[in-house]
């Protein structure tokens, strides 16, 4: 950051120097030598008009104290100089929201198919060895888990055996990666990219002189760690299991592997037929009954709340119960509530994500669809939701009998909810986990479908003196700081924040046409 404050500080004051320096010992920055020796020569006729070198020195310094005051490399300045002169963006930025769809999203479109020097995948007998993984966590954790297993597959050259699947986590769920996952579609679509078989051969098991070696990689390790640590002992082992995989490869890769995951994660990670067909038919219900509906994920459940470490007003009985289960975790470190709250660390009420969703705009006639598991509190901390929106509906009310076979399967549970908020014309998050940003970064794949996430640092104090104003300004207040948080393409420059949930590499932009000139078109 000290460099950049620096390079910042040298361009403000160079930029400055510039504007300030009389004509005849300014350097040429911008606009020709003509130019400037005709203001030169006419020095006296155009006192008033202001030289190509002020407007240049001083576009120069606000661009300049932007670097300074975010911190940010002066690399970066190419996007701000961006956002500024942009026509769509700027216009997106001026206008009312939108609330169920982005008026950008037209623009933009997923792209995630390999280059042209992108070599094919390595056959089984001239890979590097077996590579075997053992995905941890809940089904989107999972999901990370495979998707970057792939990814190192094809770093390693290695030939991949299809992941095996957590089932002694807090979930409890010994669903295996076919029960959940259409095993063949995912071999074959991928076998451009990497080998991918259902188990090792037996020749190849029998011919080992000792079982396979077995590591755990550091977390978000990059592609050098795997070459240098892991392709030697795979090279002499020939089958290598990496445990505990989740997070264990680098945010930021380049383009061709993040396409990679993008291939993985949007296409070749296609659920069951029994998964796709029910989480198809709840969405089939949902619009008979309502034109479009919105989806929210509350994650409120009891172990949510208490891995938070934030207090919901529930007095002792809460601070009790919510301590009792935060004792699962032995390293869980000792939080502020009211500090995590104003880091915006803590997951809002459903009473305030219904607040949140009619300041913005929505009716009390439209329709929600809860993706939850158990709300802690339940029916009664449920109630201010359904007061402001008498329209909520949960798999278990619109699939009941349909959904029995799938109760005992958290997993399964979770990508029914997974396709339905993925189908919905609005996705609203209520924290930043696994789904969260799994589903935010698809919907932007998938052309820029609203996803709204709560700013919940600002959200925070306004909920707290929300009775000291009247609803209009509160309502208004929500708008403003809810720009920058409702999935435009613009909210993240690319090569920042999480890959899962803002995937650039992926995702392309058509040439910008005007308005006016659509509208002719159409008509």
């Amino acid at each position: 950051m000290g460099v950049s404050i620096g390079k910042a500080w040298r361009l403000g004051m160079l930029s400055t120097n510039l504007a300030l320096l009389p004509n005849n010992k300014r350097k040429h920055v911008c606009g020709s030598q003509q130019q400037q020796k005709k203001n030169n020569n006419n020095n006296n006729n155009n006192n008033n008009t202001i030289s190509w070198s002020l407007v240049c020195g001083f576009m120069l310094f606000v661009l300049g104290l932007i670097s300074l005051l975010t911190g940010h490399m002066l690399s970066d300045l190419e996007w701000y100089s961006h956002r500024l002169v942009h026509p769509r963006l700027v216009a997106n930025y001026r206008t009312p929201i939108d609330i169920w769809k982005s008026k950008l999203s037209k623009y933009y479109y997923g792209c995630s198919d390999p280059g042209r020097n992108y070599a094919p995948a390595v056959r089984e007998q001239m890979s590097n060895g077996y590579l075997l993984i053992a995905a941890s966590g809940g089904l989107n954790q999972q999901r990370t888990g495979i998707t970057d297993a792939v990814v190192v597959a094809r770093i390693l050259n290695a030939t991949l055996v299809v992941p095996e699947l957590d089932h002694h986590s807090y979930w409890k769920d010994d669903s295996d990666f076919v029960d959940i996952f259409d095993v063949d579609w995912f071999i074959s679509y991928l076998a451009k990219d990497v080998t991918i078989v259902k188990r090792v051969p037996d020749k190849t098991m029998r011919s080992m002189e000792k079982p396979p070696y077995t590591m755990r990689v550091p977390r978000k390790s990059d592609p050098d760690y795997y070459l240098d640590q892991v392709l030697p002992i795979l090279l002499r082992r020939q089958v290598v299991q990496l445990t505990k995989f989740d997070f264990r490869l680098a945010n930021n890769l380049d383009d061709e592997l993040q396409k990679l995951r993008c291939r993985v994660n949007y296409h070749a990670l296609r659920f069951t037929k029994p998964i796709q067909e029910l989480g198809q038919t709840i969405v089939t219900r949902m619009q008979k009954m309502a034109h479009r509906f919105i989806a929210v994920h509350l994650r409120f459940e009891p172990d949510m709340l208490a891995f938070s470490g934030c207090y919901f007003g529930g007095g002792e009985k809460e601070r009790n119960e919510l301590g009792e289960i935060r004792k699962r975790w032995t390293t869980l470190p000792d939080l502020s509530p009211d500090g995590e709250r104003k880091r915006g660390k803590c997951p809002l009420t459903p009473h305030e994500v219904g607040l949140m969703l009619r300041a913005l705009g929505f009716t009390n006639d439209t329709y929600l669809y809860v993706a939850s598991g158990e709300i802690y509190g339940g029916d009664e901390t449920m109630q201010p939701l359904k007061d402001l929106f008498p329209n909520i509906y949960t798999k278990e009310m619109l699939a009941n009998e349909e959904l029995k076979p799938f109760l005992p399967f958290s997993s399964r549970l979770a990508a029914v909810d997974y396709i339905v908020c993925d189908e919905s014309d609005v996705f609203v998050t209520n924290n930043n986990g696994n789904m969260a940003k799994i589903l935010a970064g698809r919907r932007r794949y998938m052309g820029h479908k609203r996803t709204i996430r709560p700013n919940a640092k600002k959200l925070s104090t306004l909920f707290a003196g929300r009775h000291q104003m009247d609803w209009h300004t509160f309502a208004r207040k929500v708008k403003a700081c809810q720009r920058g948080f409702l999935g435009e393409p613009d909210e993240m420059r690319p090569g920042r924040g999480d890959y899962h949930e803002f995937p650039s590499s992926c995702v392309c932009e058509r040439q910008y046409v005007d308005e006016e000139l659509d509208t002719k078109i159409d008509n």
